[in-house]
């Protein structure tokens, strides 16, 4: 779960002084006096009034003298181009990691990139979901609008080839990587379609994937979150608003393979069904530090809804899953949750570069930490290989009986 960036307020304030030039004179020395000693101590400065303003902040030094040492010697004996940024970002990359924590992460410029993209859902490519089937790289979502889309491509075609290179037996990640790139480049790929093979040539294009996505289903809605970034509250509450006006009996919420995202994006989630009740409280330290409770209009209290979660249903999923679980406003189908109850907050640093530093850990409304336990269903319906091979959903199938008949 990630914590929405923010910057520190500067506060300035100007004075007008009126002075003698002998007053002048000794004031101007003065202040260059003082302008030297903040410069030479500039952080300890920024240490002890961050505080006032609500900011933590850190003087605290280490002694860096062995790692200067290892660039010396590597400067030295290495027979090679060193590339000093290089380095200098695997200092800082080991710094972090050297934590144990595993979210807690340096990130260079490129991975903050990249990192931004996945949370936005904007990326530079042709507008496909890419998973293995039966050990295959086969596409089982196409985005609306998308270059793909517009090429004709579909769910359930088999990757073959990109530019003209063999893909079979590789990853849907490393698959996915060579299908993006910048937009307005062309890529060309062959698919597998049941017996026969199709050649495409697609042209790459800046792609957003919003979201929420939702549809309504005899009566039942059915509500599939991928992600919560800053668009998300919004866009399950015009979902929530749009159930309402239809008279939907009853909501399936679809969590499964979300990992996560901003946690006031699932505090905006779990709001449309929890009126005035606590979502979610952040500790530090074992203290409280925050505690933060369901606003705005319940669109969907009282509505019978179901929670599909798996394994990889993560942080702030599990936020959600975990609120409406303890209030009693829904149940939850599927199988147990990642477990991950830490709360992670990025903070940008020079060039581009950010830290994504764990701050604090998160209690569901009954005090609950997921950490590594994850959340049980209520009901467990597991989804084999086979299933998923097949374009089968047991989970979603078992939720629309039970929903029905409740």
């Amino acid at each position: 779960m990630e914590k929405t960036p923010y910057s520190p307020s500067s506060v300035a304030q100007q004075k007008k002084f009126s002075c003698a030039p002998l007053t002048a004179c000794v004031l101007t020395a003065l202040l260059l006096a003082a302008g030297f000693v903040a410069g030479m101590h500039a952080d300890q400065l920024y240490a002890g009034i961050a505080p006032l303003f609500g900011v933590k902040a850190s003087a605290d030094t280490i002694d860096l003298s062995s790692v200067q040492q290892t660039y010396r010697e590597l400067k030295v004996h290495y027979d090679g181009k060193l590339d000093t940024a290089k380095l200098i970002d695997g200092a800082s990359r080991g710094l972090a990691a050297a934590t144990g924590d595993p979210y807690t992460v340096f990130m260079d410029k490129n991975e903050t990139t990249d990192f931004e993209r996945s949370i936005s859902g904007k990326v530079s490519g042709i507008g496909v979901e890419i998973s293995m089937r039966d050990n295959k790289a086969t596409i089982t979502r196409v985005i609306d609008d998308s270059p793909a889309a517009k090429a004709g491509l579909k769910t359930g075609d088999i990757f073959l080839t990109i530019n003209d290179q063999e893909i079979l037996g590789q990853t849907s990640d490393i698959v996915a990587s060579k299908v993006r790139g910048d937009a307005g480049t062309t890529v060309k790929i062959t698919v597998q379609r049941g017996q026969s093979t199709e050649n495409f040539s697609i042209v790459r294009a800046n792609v957003s994937d919003a979201s929420v996505r939702s549809t309504i289903r005899d009566g039942v809605g059915i509500l599939t979150i991928t992600r919560f970034d800053e668009q998300t509250g919004a866009l399950a509450r015009q979902a929530a608003e749009r159930f309402k006006q239809e008279n939907v009996q009853a909501v399936i919420l679809d969590l499964r393979n979300n990992g996560g995202g901003y946690v006031n994006a699932a505090q905006a989630v779990a709001s449309l069904w929890l009126e005035n009740k606590v979502v979610v409280s952040e500790r530090s330290d074992g203290e409280t530090r925050e505690t933060l409770r369901s606003s705005g209009e319940a669109v969907l209290k009282g509505v019978k809804t179901i929670v599909l979660v798996n394994n990889s249903s993560a942080s702030a999923s599990e936020i959600v899953a975990g609120a409406l679980q303890d209030h009693r406003a829904a149940t939850l189908l599927g199988e147990k949750t990642y477990g991950k109850g830490t709360v992670q907050q990025v903070i940008s640093l020079a060039g581009g570069r950010q830290l994504k530093v764990t701050v604090a850990r998160w209690y569901t409304p009954r005090g609950k930490n997921i950490s590594r336990g994850g959340i049980a269903p209520d009901t467990e319906v597991k989804m084999t290989v086979s299933d998923y091979n097949n374009n089968h959903d047991p989970q979603l199938d078992a939720a629309l009986k039970q929903i029905m008949t409740r």
